[in-house]
């Protein structure tokens, strides 16, 4: 029997499943700090959160139950580039100050803050051939599947919290900003600030997922926020929804399902909601058929611990429990508007059926064992290729795992 089957066999046997099995794992050559992740081809990119020295991780997974490290890019000083983007052969990384716990890798060096260009001729060696400089904290999630635009979450000029910038990447080489948004209140002057629901709340863009000439914007306690970009040079509001107070705040993702009109809130859980009154995190399900009144109509099932689980509770384990982001559905992956794959940290990938969007229902879940040194697992974040396969990350040093759902599609 080889080595890897042995392994596989032992980390299966070691993790919480339903409906599921893990096929295949990779540590990332001990900078197991994953982030997002996206399969383009045969190979995985997977981005770094930024507590080892890499930003970007290349596998091959032509056999997905033996992933191969085949190129690992550290990040300059005192910087991370967490997100990964590909369109064609246009690569695309976000660059931002750091604000995780960095350990050994703080520096004092002056950090590197924009959107990172590299064109992938050769899929194994991204070169650099182009960036966008922003300024103050640089550049948080990104999103890239139709050429030439690429929105980001970006700072602008003159305004105080991140924003929404539409880049322009026609030309890779001198990308540039075709237009942008930031929620009313956080540039001084503004005629018609939004109001902070309490002295906890934060509002700055997180996200943003396009779909034809709407913007799907995820706005943490500002809510979500739905976009007409017909005109990139000005986007405009159409519509929006929030649950805090009395739940939950802090949007992640809001991700269109366009052929039902809903929309998938993932509110994301901080370290500290443990504490807080707004630890009630959820995935919500919203309507908006009529874009000027958005509805939000159900929630999924907060996960319960398997059978077996050292703890009473999700919530008495160290270390996050709760949602984080959801499969996406992008351009070349699985596509569904009724199966979900979302993320939920120490009660790890969840799937759920909302093929009933006023009842979903939780058909499968996958807790793997936790790498040696960590009590549990963190699943972070989530990519599900075209054949079904599912690949996710854990947040701190177990790197990547291949994941089979077992039900029907």
């Amino acid at each position: 029997m080889s080595a890897i089957l042995e392994d596989l066999r032992s980390l299966q046997t070691d993790s919480y499943t339903a409906n599921t099995r893990v096929i295949g794992h990779h540590d990332l050559n001990g900078h197991g700090d994953g982030m997002q992740l996206i399969k383009h081809g045969q190979y995985l990119y997977v981005a770094h959160l930024g507590t080892s020295d890499m930003a970007l991780s290349i596998l091959d997974c032509a056999d997905p139950t033996n992933p191969k490290l085949v190129r690992q890019i550290p990040h300059p000083p005192n910087t991370h580039r967490h997100k990964v983007q590909i369109a064609g052969n246009v690569l695309i990384q976000n660059s931002e100050v750091p604000y995780f716990r960095r350990g050994k890798y703080a520096t004092d060096e002056k950090p590197v803050t924009g959107l990172c260009v590299f064109d992938l001729s050769d899929p194994t060696d991204p070169q650099q051939v182009g960036f966008h400089p922003v300024p103050s904290k640089g550049v948080h999630r990104i999103w890239y599947s139709e050429p030439p635009y690429a929105h980001i979450a970006a700072h602008i000029p003159e305004v105080h919290e991140r924003a929404y910038q539409i880049v322009d990447l026609s030309n890779p080489r001198e990308p540039r900003m075709a237009g942008g948004w930031w929620i009313p209140g956080t540039k001084d002057g503004d005629p018609e600030p939004w109001e902070l629901p309490s002295e906890h709340a934060e509002f700055h863009v997180h996200g943003i997922i396009p779909h034809g000439n709407r913007a799907y914007l995820s706005g943490v306690d500002a809510g979500f926020v739905l976009l007409d970009i017909s005109n990139v040079s000005s986007p405009q509001v159409l519509g929006r929804l929030n649950w805090f107070p009395p739940y939950g705040g802090y949007l992640h993702t809001a991700l269109p399902l366009p052929s039902r009109g809903l929309v998938v809130g993932v509110t994301e859980a901080m370290l500290s909601d443990k504490d807080e009154p707004r630890s009630d995190k959820r995935v919500w399900l919203i309507d908006v058929r009529n874009e000027r009144q958005l509805v939000t109509i159900s929630s999924f099932a907060q996960p319960q611990p398997p059978r077996g689980w050292p703890w009473a509770s999700f919530w008495e384990a160290p270390d996050r429990f709760g949602p984080h982001n959801v499969h996406e559905n992008r351009l070349g992956s699985f596509q569904s508007e009724t199966l979900m794959f979302a993320t939920w940290y120490s009660a790890g990938l969840r799937i759920v059926d909302i093929s009933d969007a006023d009842r979903p229902e939780e058909v499968g879940f996958c807790i793997p064992a936790p790498p040696a040194g960590q009590q549990v697992i963190q699943i972070n974040d989530v990519f599900v290729d075209a054949d079904g396969l599912i690949y996710v990350t854990d947040r701190f040093t177990g790197g990547i795992y291949v994941i089979e759902y077992l039900g029907g599609k």
